[in-house]
């Protein structure tokens, strides 16, 4: 495996006492149509996983409802017996129903069972991180998480579960974790368009929490895609390349996980990843979403 500091952009940041590369990958869609069923092309999932461990990536990201429980079992395939650099990431707290949606599942055996489901499919005797996904399609919702995130606070201290995040979460739901025990991240949308999480990042810097957005093209009006579009033009990039390496510039904290079910985009992702970009295109940019 290529060293990853010197193979990824971004470097490295640290989950806990878990070592992940801040540029990741995200395996929702090696699923099939609308993250349902097995991928078209298998063999080609397959080569996507072993790419990004190829390219030094150590961070991947999944959850056990694509498919579901399809991308768990790919990783497993392609991977297993896992480098002992490489660290998968998955969520809990929704499933899929017969028309494709996404309701909660959220109850303490909900979760236990989903848990136990991760670690049979993934070939694992503990999951190495587990964010708790709450909210819902349409983004976050204000709420108490008390009794979902105390039973997998449960979870982790039975062995199962290394360490814990929280996913499409509201500040005040970040503030009543931590609370209950000790998070690594959160992963919630954000991108040059959305900027919504702006202080909640800033306040996850200054203690060493991971922050991972979602989506980095999602959620542009018409302007602002024009706008974004004009940037990479003016770079000879393509408008993702801009947007992931202003992430990684965004701040130290944030962890990329792009998705893909082409080899070649990954590596086009990684590449752009690391695009420089002036001080004049940031400034141009950071007008984007305000």
């Amino acid at each position: 495996m290529n060293t990853p500091s010197a193979s990824l952009p971004g470097g490295t940041w640290t989950l806990g006492d878990l070592t992940v590369t801040r540029f990741g990958y995200g395996a929702m869609q090696l699923a099939g149509p609308g993250v349902m069923g097995p991928p078209a092309d298998h063999d080609g999932a397959l080569a996507v996983l072993r790419e990004a461990v190829r390219l030094g990536i150590t961070h991947i990201d999944n959850a056990g409802a694509y498919g579901p429980r399809i991308t768990n079992r790919l990783i497993r395939e392609a991977l297993h017996p896992y480098p002992d650099a490489l660290h998968i990431v998955t969520k809990v707290g929704a499933v899929r129903d017969e028309r494709g949606g996404w309701p909660p599942a959220r109850r303490p055996d909900d979760l236990r069972r989903a848990v136990h489901e991760n670690l049979e499919d993934l070939g694992l005797d503990a999951l190495d991180l587990v964010n708790l996904r709450l909210g819902n399609a349409q983004g976050p919702l204000p709420g108490s998480l008390a009794e979902p995130f105390e039973t997998l606070a449960e979870l982790q201290q039975q062995g199962l579960i290394r360490h814990l995040g929280v996913s499409n979460a509201t500040a005040d739901q970040v503030d009543e974790a931590q609370r209950i025990a000790p998070i690594v991240c959160v992963q919630n949308m954000y991108n040059l368009a959305y900027r919504q999480d702006d202080d909640l990042i800033d306040d996850l810097a200054a203690k060493n929490i991971a922050y991972v957005p979602f989506f980095p093209l999602g959620g542009f009006s018409p302007v602002q895609s024009t706008e974004l579009s004009s940037v990479a033009a003016r770079l000879d990039a393509t408008p993702m390349s801009v947007a992931l390496a202003w992430l990684l510039r965004r701040s130290p904290n944030i962890l990329l996980i792009p998705g893909t079910s082409s080899v070649a985009h990954l590596r086009e992702n990684a590449a752009g990843a690391g695009l420089p970009l002036p001080e004049e295109v940031l400034a141009e940019l950071d007008r984007v979403g305000r």
